[in-house]
């Protein structure tokens, strides 16, 4: 496995591009699936995540071909409705061809995904959503089984305002028979991206980006060209990583209406954050303050910015309060951040983070992929090397992090190493 190495202590400065996002990238792609015709998709980040997505659409029969940030996908010849668990056990998302699946072909057979290092994140509200669209589903031998002749429109609440369920569901009423009401939606802009996706291609979809969603099903779904959004959480990261260097960045395509809890809370720590027509300039004063997070559903400060937000704590001025609401299962990074010199007191689903004056460098492993990116923060800032092991974590969620920082001074390197 490969290990990153960091000499830690470079001030960053320079610019930064943001990529695609992923969490809308792999939505999108399962949704065309809805249609024979071509979707062509541009901004596509280039991401191991993305990579096994493609993999799963092409076993399904999806001919795919990739120019850089280009896609294009035709879904004209699919004859196979399996997503298989040794695809869905690497990537969770493989879920999302379920609503497509079912809604255009009548038919789909699904791994359960199972757990991961940051919960359990259950697939129930998907199954029993389209239950109520008229699915017949049943569990068996670890896959979901689901048929149906044309879905029918129904009325749905949601327990939770889960991101892929509200997605799922979405994508399968965009053609099922008559109107779909989702209540308590997830409200996520990568959400959004996926309605003005579907929108494109003919779909009637009102109130996405609210927790009401209705959706007035059609006969069928066309081809389209549509770009990907800028990825919020990418340049949440880059922010943190001029903040904990001291740096001077400018974040170009940086999405800032996205990360307004993010930004809010960075001002508050005392990190000069400047909105430019083009993106963002990001610079620090010479002492950070401790702030208190509380993870929360959209519009809500972010569970994908919680990790990094904790690296840039451990050298703030104070006591700072983290509080995860979403996952119960998202300190994994605490002992590793700990060994790098890092004051963290865990109790219960809350982390108190007494700033320390310095991070020394040293060996630790990453556990999932915003963890990487915290223990990657912590480095540039640690006095030493830093080696990070299971850095494959990185790869599903940052497009080539390594080379972006040493293009702004980091000192990085990028080598193989055993795990």
């Amino acid at each position: 496995m490969d290990k990153i190495l960091i000499a830690g202590g470079k001030r960053l400065q320079g610019e930064i591009v943001i990529s695609g996002a992923k969490n809308a990238a792999l939505p999108i792609i399962a949704a065309s699936l809805l249609t024979g015709e071509e979707v062509r998709l541009l901004n596509v980040p280039r991401l191991n995540d993305i990579s096994t997505m493609c993999r799963l659409m092409e076993r399904l029969g999806a001919k795919i071909i990739s120019d850089g940030e280009r896609l294009s996908i035709k879904n004209k010849e699919v004859a196979s409705f399996e997503a298989s668990y040794d695809v869905v056990k690497t990537m969770r998302a493989s879920v999302l061809v379920l609503g497509p699946l079912i809604a255009r072909f009548g038919e789909a057979r699904i791994s359960l995904p199972g757990g991961c290092a940051i919960g359990a994140r259950p697939i129930n509200l998907h199954l029993m959503a389209l239950e109520k669209m008229g699915a017949e589903i049943r569990v068996e031998h670890g896959y979901v089984v689901a048929r149906a002749g044309r879905l029918k429109g129904a009325r749905i609440y949601l327990d939770f305002p889960t991101v892929t369920g509200t997605e799922n569901l979405i994508m399968a009423a965009t053609i099922a028979d008559g109107t779909t009401l989702i209540e308590n939606a997830a409200c996520e802009p990568e959400v959004v991206d996926l309605a003005n996706l579907l929108t494109g291609m003919g779909a009637r979809i009102r109130g996405a980006g609210s927790d009401l969603i209705v959706i007035e099903g059609v006969d069928s779904l066309k081809g389209t060209e549509y770009r990907i959004m800028p990825d919020r959480i990418e340049a949440g990261t880059y922010i943190v990583a001029s903040a904990i260097t001291g740096g001077d960045l400018f974040l170009r395509g940086c999405p800032a209406r996205y990360l307004d809890a993010v930004i809010i809370k960075l001002r508050e720590a005392g990190v000069d954050i400047a909105e430019d027509g083009g993106g963002l300039r990001v610079r620090r004063p010479k002492k950070l303050k401790s702030i208190d997070i509380k993870t929360m559903t959209y519009p809500g400060f972010p569970t994908d910015m919680q990790a990094q937000m904790m690296a840039l704590m451990t050298v703030s001025s104070g006591i700072s309060i983290i509080t995860e609401t979403i996952f119960e299962k998202r300190f994994s990074h605490v002992a590793e951040l700990r060994r790098l010199g890092a004051d963290i007191k865990i109790e219960g689903n809350s982390a108190m983070v007494s700033g320390v004056e310095a991070l020394s460098g040293a060996n630790v492993m990453a556990s999932d992929l915003r963890a990487s990116a915290s223990l990657v923060l912590a480095g540039l800032r640690a006095e030493g090397e830093t080696v990070i092991s299971r850095v494959y974590h990185l790869d599903r969620g940052y497009e080539r992090m390594a080379e972006k920082l040493t293009g702004v001074g980091a000192k990085i390197d990028r080598v193989r190493g055993s795990q």
